[in-house]
């Protein structure tokens, strides 16, 4: 129980939602929970280690269509940072953000988190843009320790 499927099962028990509020909360909910126990099964399965080179932008992609599936109108801004792999340098190519950003919650979608220094930078890009640390929430699906300790200080 966590408090997105509290929110859910609130919304499918009120009579006063609508139909497609109900349908899509229901829809979601049965998700969830289908799709936990279902990788539950899957953990108790065999599996062996392998090495594997990460494309990050398909992470990307993949993140940002969880966060469409989960919220139906969400505004979303998008930061294009590379680093430099000898200097280890971010540079940020492109930032593009909803107008009223500095009035928003933002989630920082970075799905791999290695060095730390494009998340800071992403970071350093969202505060030029009056958004107030306090309210940046990281989603990332991996981190090396480095990068966790970096983005920490």
């Amino acid at each position: 129980m966590n408090d997105q499927i509290r929110e859910l099962q609130t919304i499918i028990r009120d009579k006063t939602a609508s139909r497609g509020d109900f349908m899509f909360s229901a829809d979601r909910l049965v998700a969830l929970k289908i799709r936990l126990v279902v990788e539950e099964g899957l953990n108790q399965l065999p599996y062996k280690e392998c090495m594997v080179t990460t494309p990050t932008a398909k992470y990307c992609e993949a993140m940002e269509q969880g966060l469409r599936d989960c919220c139906r109108s969400i505004r979303i801004g998008k930061i294009l940072i590379q680093s430099d792999e000898e200097t280890q340098r971010a540079k940020v190519y492109y930032a593009k953000f909803p107008p009223d950003i500095y009035r928003r919650k933002v989630l920082l979608m970075y799905p791999i988190l290695s060095t730390g220094n494009t998340v800071i930078e992403a970071v350093k890009v969202l505060i030029e843009h009056g958004v107030q640390p306090s309210v940046i929430i990281l989603l990332s699906l991996f981190s090396t320790p480095h990068g966790e300790f970096s983005i920490r200080q």
